[in-house]
């Protein structure tokens, strides 16, 4: 595994001008797509983003509060490309090692009180060297920071997820529901409420799997698996009975 960057240093903000939409001393406007560190102009998310890290365990009695680092959250298109391009691959990362991606606020946990309802849509690479992996992870980044793999108000994806493994990569895409409304949950919140009928949510969770297959490139005749939180934990497995396949 090479060396990764103290991720502190990356400068995720242009150095002087407007960033909200200054111009250079001559004053031509200059996005991260002209020049990647003097940049005068950066492009908002929807979302604030939060990127972690799990490395691999040094023995069994390893804690996993201890092995999950927050790494850095970001909140613009240009800091997005600042941190992509200072991390290790995920085709260099050691055996076991996990990046997360999520929204700010939510941890990459099953237990995290925005996750302890939902799911999460998986595939497995068992063919590690006949993918890309570096590329097909960065456009499930792009997908959910470009809020394109549900519609907007849907209001479901929590954060995307890459695991490295021995015999396989694997790729998940964490809901906030399995397709029904959150207990508690009154009409007026955006995810898991506003009424919907167990249909409804089945269809949105559906969507977002199709999106997904289709940010991974996937034949029709593969399919990618949902699978609830729940089921995992007390199976004590990722790998659950799926409740969908898309």
């Amino acid at each position: 595994m090479s060396e990764q960057v103290d991720l502190t240093t990356i400068p995720i903000s242009p150095e002087g001008g407007n960033v909200d939409g200054g111009k250079s001393d001559d004053g031509a406007t200059i996005t991260v797509f002209h020049d990647k560190e003097h940049f005068n102009v950066k492009h908002p998310l929807s979302n604030r983003w939060t990127l972690w890290f799990t490395k691999p365990a040094s023995g069994k009695g390893d804690n996993w509060n201890d092995l999950l680092k927050e790494v850095i959250t970001f909140e613009s298109v240009e800091e997005f490309w600042g941190v992509y391009n200072n991390i290790t691959p995920v085709s260099e990362l050691a055996l076991k090692s996990d990046y997360h991606l999520f929204k700010e606020g939510v941890r990459p946990e099953w237990e995290d009180p925005q996750n302890k309802h939902g799911g999460k849509w998986s595939y497995q690479f068992k063919e590690k060297r006949a993918i890309n992996i570096d590329e097909l992870w960065l456009h499930t980044m792009l997908a959910a920071i470009g809020e394109t793999l549900e519609d907007e108000e849907d209001g479901e994806v929590m954060g995307v997820v890459v695991n490295v493994r021995k015999a396989f990569f694997r790729v998940g895409v964490w809901t906030r529901t399995i397709g029904k409304s959150i207990p508690g949950r009154g009409d007026g919140d955006v995810a898991g409420g506003k009424g919907r009928t167990p249909e409804k949510g089945r269809e949105i969770l559906l969507n977002i799997g199709q999106r997904f297959k289709a940010t991974l490139r996937l034949p029709p005749n593969e399919l990618v698996e949902f699978s609830g939180h729940t089921d995992s934990a007390h199976s004590g497995s990722t790998r659950a009975k799926a409740k969908f396949t898309a």
